[in-house]
């Protein structure tokens, strides 16, 4: 099986959780079934990414990424990449090569859909991501670090969170009742 196939896969049989997100979730999976290479960078306008939100064991405190071109606040995230076998895998690895945890468990199946347009991906000018974003949890004593992507990365109590969109306190909300269920 296919990145490809793995993603539609799971586009397909995932239950959105609203009638938004599953309006999105069927543009993902009407993007797949009609583009080949809709997991890459060079579907233009427009591509699958995916990303996990990192929450502590106990959902008191999120870990998020000041990012470096965007100059706020996200969960971890990005592109596929060769070598990522399933969509979980492509979320997981952001969040390790990200975060610098890779004692992390992970939620097997997706939280969120967002659409968003990026202006600044590759050089073909405006694109727009069709992200599906997981949940992980990190041990108690996870000290995370600053890659590359990011200006900085930090542990957020729930109550003083910073500047967020919208959907990502959707993403938060969704990540502590996973939080709470395990």
């Amino acid at each position: 099986m296919t990145l490809h196939d793995d993603a539609l896969a799971v586009l397909r049989g995932w239950r959105a959780p609203d009638a938004v997100e599953e309006a999105l979730r069927r543009r993902y999976v009407t993007h797949l079934e009609s583009a080949p290479d809709g997991m890459w960078r060079s579907s233009y306008p427009d591509h699958i990414t995916a990303g996990t939100l990192v929450i502590d064991a106990t959902g008191d405190r999120v870990l998020l990424n000041l990012h470096r071109k965007a100059g706020r606040w996200f969960h971890f995230g990005g592109h596929c990449e060769d070598g990522d076998a399933t969509l979980a895998d492509v979320a997981r690895r952001e969040a390790h090569e990200e975060s610098g945890l890779t004692a992390l468990t992970f939620h097997p199946e997706p939280v969120q859909l967002d659409l968003h347009t990026v202006p600044f991906c590759g050089d073909r000018g405006e694109v727009r991501h069709l992200d599906v974003r997981y949940v992980a949890a990190a041990p108690p004593d996870a000290t995370a670090v600053v890659s590359d992507e990011s200006l900085a990365v930090r542990w957020w109590p729930i109550g003083d969170l910073p500047e967020l969109e919208p959907a990502m306190h959707t993403l938060i909300a969704r990540a502590r009742a996973r939080a709470a269920l395990s």
